[in-house]
């Protein structure tokens, strides 16, 4: 498998981690996204939105959104629950990292991280709600589903991990911190900048 990708993403990271933890072997194909290198004609070849990650897979099908590579590379692992109902609530959790946790967690962690750039208000504020909603599912909680470690863990793991990154403070948030930690000590974690996978 071939994964295009850009070393710091959290984006590609939910894939990388996944593929590692699966025992998966790929090779990374590095994009430098400021570079424009995926707004070239070759690779909106390869992904006609021009973003990153994209699995490329054995017989030359690729695929693209972190989340749908989550979802298919997870099917029938035990990263994915069978039972109907968990795999609404992994998804449910994973559209509410897409659309109330990444819009704001990851774009302030660009801003201040790799930008050197202010990080307006309403990013904090409303990175801060959602690591708010977070903490309130984690209270006596293992995992985000059925106590069950899953893709959805992943998914939100990646941009929390590196919160800081982007101005923001765990230290109210014992539940996440201890989610964290428990995510971190999985088997096949890898950190986000680890660069060798072939």
């Amino acid at each position: 498998m071939l994964l295009y990708d850009f070393l710091p993403s959290g984006n590609g990271y939910k894939v990388r981690l996944l593929l590692s933890q699966l025992g998966i072997r790929f090779t990374l194909v590095e994009k430098q996204i400021f570079a424009g290198e995926t707004r070239t004609p070759d690779f909106l070849a390869v992904n006609p939105n021009g973003r990153i990650p994209v699995l490329e897979l054995d017989d030359g099908r690729r695929l693209a959104e972190s989340d749908a590579i989550l979802f298919y590379l997870a099917e029938s692992t035990g990263f994915l629950p069978a039972d109907r109902f968990a795999r609404a609530q992994v998804l449910q959790w994973m559209f509410f990292e897409q659309y109330s946790h990444e819009p704001y967690i990851a774009v302030a962690r660009r801003l201040r991280h790799m930008d050197r750039k202010p990080v307006p208000p309403e990013l904090t504020e409303r990175g801060s709600e959602a690591l708010g909603v977070m903490e309130r599912q984690l209270a006596g909680r293992t995992f985000f589903v059925g106590d069950v470690y899953s893709i959805a863990d992943i998914a939100l793991y990646a941009y929390t991990h590196v919160a800081d990154e982007g101005g923001f403070d765990l230290t109210g948030y014992p539940a996440v911190r201890a989610w964290l930690a428990r995510v971190a000590a999985q088997p096949g974690h890898v950190p986000i900048t680890k660069r060798d996978f072939a």
